[in-house]
């Protein structure tokens, strides 16, 4: 589906991160999201080759990178961790400042990225989210009904691994419908969700995937906590969209809640649900291609 995309596998302090290299230009890093892998960037990513060098990255856990073993605090599973990972990647591949553009989980690793090495993101754009501690600090019905498995993941091991792991194609394949638009699984490539059952069917990627959302609900909320405490956000120019169709469009005021946390935000509701790139990819296209490209405005 990435024809004459170059694939790296880079060690970063022992864990394996894979990644597929295009383009030629500034650095661009994009990070996908549950439960998928890079391949969810095949509509998007050539349109941004021809003005960019490309790094398309499967977050540890996730796809062909390595999946760390789990500890009790879950620290293998952090945002802190896994934005290490992709400076770590960044830097190999000669890249030490870049541009990040990430999407569900992947745009909470951009976040984190962003609070933790704030010197290696020029830009930062975030797709269909708001701050995982947002999330959790607002609580209700409809959260907990729409984002039921944020709370069954992060139960403890190894219940959701079980139930998962008794039929991963089915559990995937209905997360993708439920969490799209109107057009439901009709909006993704057969190939592409192809690629995603098939790291979704090992065992150790269940297993590192619900890690993911078990450190969400623990120590990633200790590390967004002190940066709250301290006034600490996301400075470079950051931007925000989200599907029109989608839970967070409906539940939140987007651009009001990141203006709490990033200091220079734009952005705008997109057609479709949570899967902007895939459902909406031109759309996604032109707003990318647009922010990563316009000069750079002066606050001082």
């Amino acid at each position: 589906m990435l024809e004459n995309w170059g694939d790296h596998d880079v060690d970063v302090d022992g864990t394996r991160i894979h990644a597929t290299v295009s383009g030629d230009g500034p650095p661009l890093l994009l990070l996908h999201g549950y439960p998928q892998t890079h391949v969810m960037w095949h509509r998007v990513a050539p349109g941004l080759v021809d003005r960019h060098t490309v790094v398309l990255a499967d977050l540890r856990g996730y796809g062909d990178s390595s999946r760390p073993a789990s500890t009790a605090d879950h620290a293998s599973y952090s945002k802190r961790a896994m934005a290490t990972d992709q400076v770590g990647l960044m830097h190999e591949l000669g890249f030490d400042t870049f541009s990040v553009v990430g999407h569900d989980r992947g745009a909470r690793v951009a976040h984190r990225l962003c609070l933790d090495h704030p010197g290696a993101v020029s830009r930062v754009a975030l797709l269909d989210i708001v701050p995982t501690r947002h999330v959790f600090t607002h609580v209700d019905r409809a959260l907990a009904q729409t984002y039921y498995h944020w709370f069954f993941l992060s139960q403890e091991a190894d219940l959701p691994e079980h139930l998962i792991g008794a039929d991963p194609d089915y559990f995937l394949r209905r997360k993708l419908d439920q969490w799209s638009g109107s057009r439901g699984s009709a909006a993704f490539a057969p190939e592409a969700v192809e690629e995603y059952v098939r790291c979704f069917r090992d065992p150790e990627v269940i297993r590192a995937t619900c890690e993911d959302y078990r450190a969400a609900a623990s120590i990633d909320l200790e590390h967004d906590e002190v940066d709250a405490v301290a006034g600490r956000r996301v400075e470079c120019p950051a931007l925000v969209l989200w599907g029109a169709e989608g839970f967070v469009g409906r539940a939140y005021d987007v651009l009001e809640v990141w203006r709490a946390y990033a200091t220079d935000v734009r952005g705008q509701a997109l057609g479709g649900g949570h899967f902007l790139v895939e459902e909406e990819p031109g759309a996604t296209l032109t707003a990318l291609r647009d922010f990563l490209t316009a000069p750079a405005v002066d606050h001082g």
